[in-house]
């Protein structure tokens, strides 16, 4: 198929195809002529590659996990790993914020309290 029929079947766009491929995500496709043509697994590709992102995978992590692969598919153990890592940094950040919040929650009480013992205004 072409690249068109490839950023269709995989909800990707031309561009970003492009960008994938000169980038190192996505094999070069074949030519047939001055054609690209992707096979199923190249769409296959470009489909976990647009689930990566939408779960929080930057293109630079992606680069990574692929390029520990020396030109193979990615496998499910390095995947598998690369989502480990994802999920502790999210819980890291969780808890960064989980953190944030209760000194946030503190300073507004010490406020209150600091407004209560000012005679001339308050809350």
């Amino acid at each position: 198929m072409y690249i068109g029929q490839a950023a269709h079947r995989s909800g990707t766009t031309i561009k970003s195809i492009r960008h994938y491929e000169s980038i190192g995500l996505l094999p070069a496709a074949r030519r047939q002529g001055k054609y690209r043509v992707y096979d199923q697994q190249s769409v296959d590709l470009l489909i976990f590659i647009k689930c990566a992102q939408q779960l929080g995978f930057k293109l630079k992590e992606l680069q990574a996990a692929f390029a520990s692969q020396n030109g193979q598919p990615l496998s499910w153990v390095h995947a598998q790993q690369a989502i480990t890592n994802k999920k502790q940094e999210i819980n890291d950040q969780i808890a960064a914020l989980t953190q944030r919040h209760a000194q946030l929650v503190e300073f507004e009480r010490s406020l209150q309290n600091a407004w209560k013992d000012c005679p001339l205004e308050g809350p």
